[in-house]
Parts: structure tokens; C-alpha cells; sequence
């Protein structure tokens, strides 16, 4: 492995080898959060706030994590839906809403990238900061939960992404070194968690279109999930 940037404080960069495992981000990687719009229309908002409401969601979970007292997601979330809402909805209208996350559909490129890690015998497993029976059943219902091993929450040490001891964690839940476990999302900051954190890291461009300058560099980048795969499995042995 080698060392990334000149600075002390930098971890130790995988280097770049084909994953033995693959960890993918759940919401907006693998599951479509924007078809939670409907949702919104129904309780009598404007569709446009589903964007605000989960990226407050994100934030207030990292915050909770860096200052302490982090809650569980669903809890941060229906926080954050009431703010987003100007605590206008009634809990039924907030259930409602909430719900929505049990029943969202898979990304189009998401089927053809768990098929190729498949033929090329990696194990892949989601890893999500949600709660994990939603996400399995949600995965479940999306047709794709036959193609992984296993659902990891970070909730289960009380953290949200993207502290490093999130990732080892979900290193040793898959029984791996870091540096031959790939974290694949459409979120730069995750990566860049992962990649700081010692993993290999797969970066989906669909959802930011580039890697941020500001984050630290993916092993492998692509403009869909597919691809990051393809280009996952072609890496060295």
C-alpha cells in the first residue's frame, strides 16, 4: 500500500488490487430516494422537498455523530422531514412519508452490476446508515436482494458514514482486510470516507457528474454502477 499525500495525518492508501468484497451504498446508489416525491404530493408539499429533506437527514446524522448523542435514522430523519415540512404534517402524514422508504425502486444500473460481480465470484453486500431490516426489505422488494450476502447498518455501533471505524467495522463483519474491501456509492464524501479509512473506492459520477476536488481520489470511477464494477473486476489480482 502506499501513503496518499504528504501529510501525517493521512491513512494509508489501498492500493490498487481487485476487491475480494464489495460494499454498496444503499440510498441514491442502489435505491431511487427521488421517487419519494410522490410522497410528498400526497400529504399536500411541494415534490421539490424530498431533495432537501434527505440531504438534512445526511447532514443531522453526521452531525449527531461528530458532536455525540447519535439517534437511530429513522428517528434523524423524521426530524429532519419535520423541519423540511415547517412542522406542518400531522404523524400520520409523517409515517406516510417515512414509509416510502420500504418501497423504493432499484437504479437501472444497479441488476447489471451486482450480475457481473456475481460471474466474477466477488461477494457484494449493502451498507447502509438506515436501518437494515428497511433496507433488506426494500432491496427485497427491488429484486436485488438475491444477489448479496448480506445487509450491514452502521446503526449497529450507533454511527452514521463516514468516520473510518464505520468502515472497519463493516470490514470485519465481512471478514476481509480494508484494503481488499471496495465501497462503491454515488456519493463522493462516502468514498472519500472509505478511501481515507484504507478501502478501495468505487465512484458512480450519475448523481455529482466528476469527483470533487476537494475529495481524495477513487481507485476506480465511472459514469454508472456498471461500470465501476467492470472496472473493479478488471483491476490486478
Amino acid at each position: 500500500m502506499t501513503v496518499e499525500g504528504g501529510n501525517q495525518l493521512d491513512r494509508v492508501r489501498a492500493a490498487d488490487r481487485r476487491p475480494r468484497v464489495v460494499l454498496l451504498d444503499v440510498y441514491e446508489t442502489m435505491l431511487q430516494v427521488e421517487a419519494l416525491r410522490s410522497r410528498f404530493v400526497d400529504v399536500g408539499r411541494p415534490d421539490h422537498e424530498w431533495e432537501l429533506f434527505f440531504t438534512r437527514t445526511v447532514r443531522d446524522g453526521m452531525a449527531l455523530t461528530l458532536a455525540g448523542g447519535v439517534r437511530p435514522f429513522a428517528e434523524v430523519a423524521r426530524a429532519a422531514l419535520r423541519t423540511t415540512t415547517e412542522h406542518t404534517l400531522s404523524d400520520e402524514a409523517l409515517d406516510h412519508v417515512l414509509a416510502g422508504f420500504g418501497e423504493l425502486p432499484p437504479h437501472p444500473d444497479v441488476e447489471p452490476a451486482l450480475r457481473a460481480l456475481a460471474r466474477a465470484r466477488i461477494p457484494a453486500y449493502a451498507f447502509t446508515q438506515g436501518g437494515a431490516a428497511v433496507a433488506s426489505d426494500a432491496l427485497d422488494r427491488a429484486g436485488l436482494r438475491t444477489y448479496l450476502r448480506g445487509v450491514l447498518s452502521a446503526e449497529e455501533i450507533r454511527s452514521f458514514k463516514p468516520p473510518a471505524r464505520v468502515y472497519n467495522w463493516a470490514c470485519q463483519q465481512v471478514d476481509a482486510p480494508g484494503d481488499r474491501v471496495a465501497l462503491v456509492a454515488v456519493h463522493s464524501w462516502d468514498v472519500h470516507g472509505a478511501v481515507r479509512a484504507g478501502l478501495v473506492g468505487g465512484f458512480a459520477t450519475r448523481l455529482e457528474g466528476a469527483v470533487p476536488d476537494v475529495m481524495a481520489r477513487p481507485h476506480v470511477v465511472g459514469k454508472d454502477l456498471e461500470l465501476v464494477a467492470d472496472r473493479l473486476i478488471a483491476l490486478p489480482a
